[in-house]
């Protein structure tokens, strides 16, 4: 079947068998590339949200800790402004009202917590463990699943570098009374310096990551469409007017002389392998009429 299509079919058909071809492999190409690039745009606006919640942190420890701690001791009930991980929490809640920021989640993971918000669920746990148990892990990026759909996270470790996290963590006797009146005396002790206690987490909808890419990739992917659809539309231009109708025409004269008229001519326009056959044809034609008029002169 194929050997009896036109020679233009033919072109078409190989173009479009390489263009299948390539689309499919550099489409994976593409798509793994694009999905990395989308992946590390919103890994840096995840980054700078952690920052954000560092600084945060910084900020609750450094100027507004000092400024409450003496009312940890009169207050009846726990003043949690003055923990940076609660700071840090609320400030990400407020940002979360954005509707950009709906679906990010932050978390100060912890294992032995003394907010129960903050204690971390089985997948958590796992993180915070490989944390302690390799202290040159400085940060893990993943995936996990989520009731709403999956979440790309980002989780760094908590670790006690200050002895005034010991004050309120150490033992239930030397925390504030405010603090065991509204905790209690079972939980978020114990804890020691240098040790890792928990992970800082910030989670992102894998959705936006795949969104991201698909769309990306749409845009490539029909942008290589419609070249390729120019680009073949042209080559079956240049194809028809430099290699079918000079064939077409050679074809009409050598129909012509079969039939025996010797006066008409192969055009010859071009030097390169059309017009090579066309002058080779003329010889032909020339070669031809030479030997019916030498059998003419015999047969008389």
């Amino acid at each position: 079947m194929f050997n009896n299509l036109k020679i233009g079919k033919k072109f078409n058909l190989l173009l479009l068998f390489v263009f299948v071809l390539g689309l499919l492999m550099t489409g994976s190409a593409f798509y793994t590339v694009l999905n990395r690039i989308a992946e590390g745009a919103v890994t840096s606006k995840a980054e700078i949200l952690l920052r954000t919640m560092i600084g945060v942190r910084d900020y609750t420890s450094g100027q507004i800790t000092p400024e409450l701690v003496d009312r940890l001791t009169t207050e009846p009930e726990f003043l949690p402004q003055t923990v940076p991980g609660y700071s840090a929490r609320e400030v990400f809640e407020n940002l979360r009202s954005d509707v950009q920021y709906e679906d990010f989640f932050y978390k100060e993971a912890t294992l032995n917590p003394t907010n129960l918000r903050d204690k971390a669920d089985s997948f958590e746990t796992e993180i915070v463990n490989r944390f302690r148990a390799n202290t040159n892990l400085t940060e893990e990026t993943g995936y996990r699943s989520y009731p709403g759909g999956n979440l790309f996270y980002i989780a760094r470790p908590i670790q006690i570098k200050s002895e005034s996290c010991l004050q309120c963590h150490s033992t239930p006797d030397a925390a504030p009374a405010s603090m065991l009146t509204t905790y209690g005396r079972d939980r978020g002790f114990g804890w020691q310096l240098n040790e890792i206690v928990g992970a800082q987490m910030i989670s992102v909808p894998a959705s936006t990551i795949v969104n991201e890419a698909r769309q990306s990739f749409l845009t490539l992917m029909g942008i290589v469409v419609i070249t390729f659809a120019i680009a073949i539309t042209l080559t079956n231009v240049l194809l028809r007017r430099a290699v079918i109708r000079p064939l077409m025409r050679m074809a009409n004269v050598a129909d012509e002389v079969s039939t025996g008229k010797m006066d008409v001519e192969f055009e010859q326009t071009t030097n390169d392998e059309i017009g090579v056959l066309a002058a080779a044809f003329n010889r032909m034609r020339v070669s031809l009429a030479m030997a019916m008029n030498m059998l003419s002169q015999q047969d008389s």
